[in-house]
Protein backbone atom coordinates (compact mmCIF):
# COMPACT_ATOMS: atom_id res chain seq x y z
CA UNK A 1 0.00 0.00 0.00
CA UNK A 2 1.36 3.91 -0.97
CA UNK A 3 2.99 5.77 1.79
CA UNK A 4 1.03 8.65 1.46
CA UNK A 5 -2.67 6.54 1.30
CA UNK A 6 -1.54 5.12 4.40
CA UNK A 7 -0.89 8.40 6.22
CA UNK A 8 -4.28 9.71 4.70
CA UNK A 9 -6.03 6.69 6.18
CA UNK A 10 -4.63 6.78 9.26
CA UNK A 11 -5.59 11.02 9.79
CA UNK A 12 -8.72 9.99 8.92
CA UNK A 13 -9.35 7.06 10.51
CA UNK A 14 -7.44 9.35 13.95
CA UNK A 15 -9.73 12.55 12.60
CA UNK A 16 -13.53 10.49 13.11
CA UNK A 17 -12.18 8.69 16.50
CA UNK A 18 -10.95 12.09 18.42
CA UNK A 19 -14.37 13.96 16.39
CA UNK A 20 -16.21 11.12 18.01
CA UNK A 21 -14.45 11.79 22.08
CA UNK A 22 -15.00 15.00 21.18
CA UNK A 23 -18.94 15.00 20.53
CA UNK A 24 -19.43 12.54 23.38
CA UNK A 25 -17.86 14.84 25.79
CA UNK A 26 -19.83 17.83 24.16
CA UNK A 27 -22.70 16.17 24.12
CA UNK A 28 -22.30 15.15 27.94
CA UNK A 29 -22.24 18.95 28.55
CA UNK A 30 -25.36 19.13 26.90
CA UNK A 31 -24.51 21.82 24.28
CA UNK A 32 -26.60 22.51 21.38
CA UNK A 33 -26.26 21.44 17.88
CA UNK A 34 -23.60 23.86 16.80
CA UNK A 35 -21.84 23.46 19.94
CA UNK A 36 -21.39 19.63 18.98
CA UNK A 37 -20.21 20.46 15.85
CA UNK A 38 -17.64 23.29 17.06
CA UNK A 39 -16.18 20.94 19.53
CA UNK A 40 -16.31 17.84 17.39
CA UNK A 41 -14.03 19.78 14.73
CA UNK A 42 -11.58 21.58 16.99
CA UNK A 43 -10.98 18.13 18.90
CA UNK A 44 -10.52 16.04 15.54
CA UNK A 45 -8.41 19.03 13.56
CA UNK A 46 -6.62 20.79 16.16
CA UNK A 47 -3.68 18.44 17.00
CA UNK A 48 -2.95 18.15 13.66
CA UNK A 49 -3.11 21.61 12.87
CA UNK A 50 -0.73 22.23 14.91
CA UNK A 51 1.60 19.71 13.96
CA UNK A 52 1.28 21.38 10.04
CA UNK A 53 2.53 24.71 11.27
CA UNK A 54 5.32 23.31 12.93
CA UNK A 55 6.13 21.61 9.84
CA UNK A 56 5.68 24.95 8.19
CA UNK A 57 2.72 22.95 6.32
CA UNK A 58 0.68 26.05 4.97
CA UNK A 59 -2.68 26.34 5.09
CA UNK A 60 -2.76 23.30 7.62
CA UNK A 61 -4.68 20.07 5.79
CA UNK A 62 -7.41 20.28 8.85
CA UNK A 63 -8.52 23.83 7.45
CA UNK A 64 -7.48 23.08 3.29
CA UNK A 65 -8.86 20.04 3.09
CA UNK A 66 -12.26 19.78 3.23
CA UNK A 67 -12.53 16.13 4.16
CA UNK A 68 -11.64 16.51 7.06
CA UNK A 69 -14.51 19.29 8.12
CA UNK A 70 -16.63 15.87 6.53
CA UNK A 71 -15.19 13.90 8.80
CA UNK A 72 -15.76 15.49 11.91
CA UNK A 73 -18.95 16.33 10.94
CA UNK A 74 -20.32 12.79 10.05
CA UNK A 75 -18.41 12.15 13.40
CA UNK A 76 -20.84 14.53 15.21
CA UNK A 77 -23.62 13.53 13.82
CA UNK A 78 -23.25 9.92 14.33
CA UNK A 79 -22.67 10.81 17.95
CA UNK A 80 -26.12 12.88 18.65
CA UNK A 81 -28.57 10.12 16.15
CA UNK A 82 -26.98 7.27 18.33
CA UNK A 83 -26.52 8.88 21.49
CA UNK A 84 -29.16 6.14 23.40
CA UNK A 85 -26.39 3.26 21.96
CA UNK A 86 -22.93 5.60 23.07
CA UNK A 87 -24.13 6.49 26.45
CA UNK A 88 -24.49 3.10 27.58
CA UNK A 89 -20.87 2.39 26.22
CA UNK A 90 -17.96 1.77 29.01
CA UNK A 91 -16.21 5.18 28.73
CA UNK A 92 -16.79 6.23 25.44
CA UNK A 93 -14.90 9.93 25.62
CA UNK A 94 -11.60 7.32 26.67
CA UNK A 95 -12.05 4.94 24.28
CA UNK A 96 -12.30 6.70 20.95
CA UNK A 97 -9.54 9.03 22.82
CA UNK A 98 -7.22 6.18 22.93
CA UNK A 99 -7.71 5.02 19.47
CA UNK A 100 -7.04 8.54 17.84
CA UNK A 101 -4.23 9.58 20.33
CA UNK A 102 -2.50 5.93 18.97
CA UNK A 103 -3.91 7.15 14.82
CA UNK A 104 -2.62 10.29 15.29
CA UNK A 105 0.75 9.58 16.92
CA UNK A 106 1.75 7.54 14.24
CA UNK A 107 0.73 9.56 11.36
CA UNK A 108 1.83 12.86 12.92
CA UNK A 109 5.40 10.75 12.87
CA UNK A 110 4.72 9.85 9.34
CA UNK A 111 3.97 13.44 7.96
CA UNK A 112 7.69 14.44 10.05
CA UNK A 113 9.88 11.75 8.58
CA UNK A 114 7.90 12.38 4.92
CA UNK A 115 9.01 15.96 5.41
CA UNK A 116 12.42 14.98 6.25
CA UNK A 117 12.26 16.21 9.72
CA UNK A 118 15.00 14.32 12.00
CA UNK A 119 13.99 10.98 14.11
CA UNK A 120 13.75 13.16 17.31
CA UNK A 121 11.60 15.90 16.01
CA UNK A 122 9.01 12.80 13.73
CA UNK A 123 8.51 11.60 17.55
CA UNK A 124 7.80 14.96 19.01
CA UNK A 125 5.27 15.84 16.48
CA UNK A 126 3.26 12.40 16.46
CA UNK A 127 3.12 12.44 20.32
CA UNK A 128 2.06 16.92 19.38
CA UNK A 129 -0.57 15.44 16.99
CA UNK A 130 -2.17 13.07 19.29
CA UNK A 131 -2.57 14.79 22.72
CA UNK A 132 -3.63 18.29 21.01
CA UNK A 133 -7.37 16.98 20.34
CA UNK A 134 -7.74 16.09 23.87
CA UNK A 135 -5.96 18.79 25.59
CA UNK A 136 -8.49 21.26 23.18
CA UNK A 137 -11.19 19.31 24.28
CA UNK A 138 -10.48 19.02 27.91
CA UNK A 139 -9.75 22.50 28.24
CA UNK A 140 -12.69 24.03 25.64
CA UNK A 141 -15.28 21.88 28.56
CA UNK A 142 -13.47 22.91 31.88
CA UNK A 143 -11.69 19.47 32.55
CA UNK A 144 -8.38 19.14 34.04
CA UNK A 145 -6.13 17.69 30.64
CA UNK A 146 -5.25 14.23 30.91
CA UNK A 147 -1.88 15.25 30.78
CA UNK A 148 -1.65 17.15 33.26
CA UNK A 149 -2.61 14.34 35.76
CA UNK A 150 0.02 11.99 35.48
CA UNK A 151 -1.80 9.76 33.45
CA UNK A 152 -0.59 7.60 30.67
CA UNK A 153 -1.46 9.97 27.83
CA UNK A 154 1.74 11.65 26.38
CA UNK A 155 3.95 9.11 26.81
CA UNK A 156 1.68 6.51 25.38
CA UNK A 157 1.65 8.96 22.42
CA UNK A 158 5.49 8.70 22.73
CA UNK A 159 5.70 4.82 22.54
CA UNK A 160 3.40 4.85 19.34
CA UNK A 161 5.25 7.42 17.24
CA UNK A 162 8.71 6.13 18.77
CA UNK A 163 7.85 2.92 17.64
CA UNK A 164 6.74 3.74 13.99
CA UNK A 165 10.17 6.26 13.62
CA UNK A 166 12.27 2.93 14.76
CA UNK A 167 10.68 0.71 12.65
CA UNK A 168 11.08 3.45 9.70
CA UNK A 169 14.93 3.68 10.81
CA UNK A 170 15.71 -0.03 10.32
CA UNK A 171 14.08 -0.53 7.51
CA UNK A 172 11.07 -2.84 8.29
CA UNK A 173 8.90 0.00 7.21
CA UNK A 174 5.48 -1.88 5.72
CA UNK A 175 1.85 -1.43 4.93
CA UNK A 176 1.46 -3.77 8.70
CA UNK A 177 3.74 -1.71 10.36
CA UNK A 178 2.00 2.03 11.01
CA UNK A 179 -0.78 -0.57 12.37
CA UNK A 180 1.51 -2.05 14.92
CA UNK A 181 2.64 1.09 15.76
CA UNK A 182 -0.40 2.53 16.25
CA UNK A 183 -1.57 -0.19 18.23
CA UNK A 184 1.39 -0.25 20.52
CA UNK A 185 0.09 3.46 21.95
CA UNK A 186 -3.86 2.88 22.13
CA UNK A 187 -3.12 -1.20 24.18
CA UNK A 188 -0.86 0.79 26.71
CA UNK A 189 -3.40 3.63 26.95
CA UNK A 190 -6.23 0.86 27.81
CA UNK A 191 -4.25 -0.48 29.44
CA UNK A 192 -3.53 1.85 31.55
CA UNK A 193 -6.97 2.97 32.54
CA UNK A 194 -8.22 -0.51 33.16
CA UNK A 195 -5.31 -1.52 35.77
CA UNK A 196 -4.65 2.24 37.13
CA UNK A 197 -1.01 2.60 36.08
CA UNK A 198 0.36 6.10 36.52
CA UNK A 199 3.49 7.85 36.01
CA UNK A 200 5.78 8.22 39.27
CA UNK A 201 5.64 11.56 41.51
CA UNK A 202 6.99 12.34 44.53
CA UNK A 203 4.60 12.44 47.31
CA UNK A 204 2.77 9.79 49.80
CA UNK A 205 0.10 8.96 47.56
CA UNK A 206 -0.71 5.25 47.35
CA UNK A 207 -1.26 4.36 43.68
CA UNK A 208 -0.31 1.97 40.55
CA UNK A 209 2.72 3.36 39.15
CA UNK A 210 4.14 2.14 35.68
CA UNK A 211 8.24 2.54 37.00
Amino acid sequence: MDSHLIYTVLDLLGTFAFGISGAVAARQQRLDLFGIATITFIVACGGGIVRDLCLGTLPPAGLANWRYLAVSLVAAAWVVCAYPTVRRMTSPVQLFDAIGLGLFAVAGAKKALAAHAGAEVAIVLGMVSAVGGGVLRDVLLSRVPSILQREIYASAALVGASVEVALSHFGASSAWTPWLAAASCILLRLASLRFGWRLPANGNEPDKRLF
